[in-house]
């Protein structure tokens, strides 16, 4: 039987087809008001004014959204959802005055997280991650990135990858899987980089291909971290076995951008540390900018060039880029809001950026990110707000009444 939704007081991000937003476009929301939508086995199916509503109610479930706003789900295209434990008490350091670097040399940050996913059983890492993936589509989140990382050898990044790909199986919402192995040096390859870029390109690699375990490969390309020839290198490597890079790029010093343009990134993500040159050279390219404000906001860095990369013509997306160490919340509309408060992009901007564009930055923007027929009926449904605007601007508010996954309203 056909769902139909009536008396929609706004329909949000309502597309004849669908496509990556570049630069001006991101400011263009187009919207439906007092409209109705359509949902048939799990996808939308039509859509339009309530005045030129004709069907039969006999044979279809009605549910009357009385005034609500409607747009569709967040996607999240940059996240660590597969993780062991907090490290609050790495955010006390930080209060204390201790850098991000710092505590990565003292034995903190990644590798503080890669010891307690090595000690954990997959099982005990996919309940909790189901956990958290649950919590977060509660929050409003219907397409999710997860990357591996916390590994850093052999055998625990098989074991989160093989964690992402039962929450693919599990999960009612779209999932991707992203190969981070290299996202820092282990203590035992400080000195022998060689050493580890070998183990991931003649071992994990091989073995990553032969099990289907990753949709993309990432690098941390970062001074202290990966150099640009090492990512190069990488990259090249992960796409002679099909997967597409996405690159940690541009957070605390620049290089990154260039990397990814050249390898042909899906994404960038991160971009605090950007100059002029990497702006245009961004903007010529197909590469999407991911930016993770609520990752500055932790670590109280200055926050990403939003303006600077949308007047460009930059494709720009948002994500959450969820993690134990820089940024403790997967929540969506706080990375929407404090895009707009922080980073002054408009609110059609913000919800661009964390709708369509972060579906587009995860492959998936033939089925998500947009009000568009035969995308999932991945849904948001708000309690009643004065104007789109308020999403944004009432930030720390829940003004989620309902979410709907594929057709079907969650539990919240």
């Amino acid at each position: 039987m056909k769902l139909l939704i009536i008396n929609i007081q706004q329909l949000v991000n309502v597309r004849k087809e669908s496509k990556v937003l570049r630069g001006k476009e991101l400011a263009e929301l187009p919207i439906v008001e007092n409209a109705y939508l359509i949902i048939e086995n799990g996808l939308i199916s039509e859509y339009g004014l309530m005045k030129d509503l004709s069907i039969d109610l006999h044979t279809t479930k009605v549910f009357d959204a009385d005034g609500q706003f409607v747009l569709p789900t967040w996607c999240d295209s940059h996240t660590h959802l597969v993780f062991a434990k907090s490290r609050e008490n790495e955010f006390v350091d930080k209060i204390k005055g201790f850098s991000y670097q710092e505590i990565a040399a003292r034995g903190g940050g990644i590798l503080n997280s890669a010891k307690a996913v090595q000690e954990s059983s997959e099982e005990s890492l996919f309940n909790d991650a189901w956990k958290r993936l649950h919590e977060l589509i509660q929050l409003g989140t219907g397409a999710i990135e997860i990357k591996s990382g916390y590994g850093l050898t052999t055998d625990t990044e098989l074991k989160m990858l093989r964690v992402i790909r039962r929450l693919k199986e599990k999960s009612p919402i779209p999932v991707r899987s992203t190969f981070l192995g290299a996202h820092t040096f282990p203590a035992a390859f400080v000195n022998d980089h060689q050493g580890y870029m070998d183990l991931i390109i003649h071992e994990m690699l091989p073995m990553i291909a032969k099990e289907n375990l990753a949709d993309y490969i990432d690098v941390f390309c970062e001074e202290g971290f990966f150099s640009i020839d090492e990512t190069t290198t990488i990259c090249n490597a992960g796409i002679k076995y099909g997967l597409q890079p996405k690159i940690h790029a541009n957070q605390f010093s620049s290089g990154g951008v260039t990397v990814g343009v050249n390898v042909n990134a899906i994404s960038v993500d991160h971009l605090e540390t950007m100059d002029d040159n990497e702006i245009k050279i961004l903007s010529e390219s197909n590469t999407i900018g991911t930016l993770l404000p609520t990752a500055a906001f932790f670590l109280r860095m200055p926050f990403q060039p939003a303006r600077k990369l949308v007047e460009a013509g930059c494709s720009v997306a948002l994500a959450s880029d969820y993690n134990p160490g820089t940024s403790p919340s997967g929540n969506m509309n706080l990375v929407v809001s404090m895009s707009c408060i922080q980073m002054k992009m408009l609110p059609e901007e913000a919800i661009n950026a964390a709708t369509i564009n972060g579906a587009y930055a995860m492959g998936l923007g033939n089925i998500a990110g947009s009000i568009t027929v035969g995308k999932n009926a991945n849904l948001i449904f708000t309690k009643p707000i004065p104007s789109l605007a308020y999403l944004a601007y009432a930030f720390g508010t829940d003004l989620i009444d309902k979410v709907m996954i594929n057709g079907n309203f969650i539990n919240k």
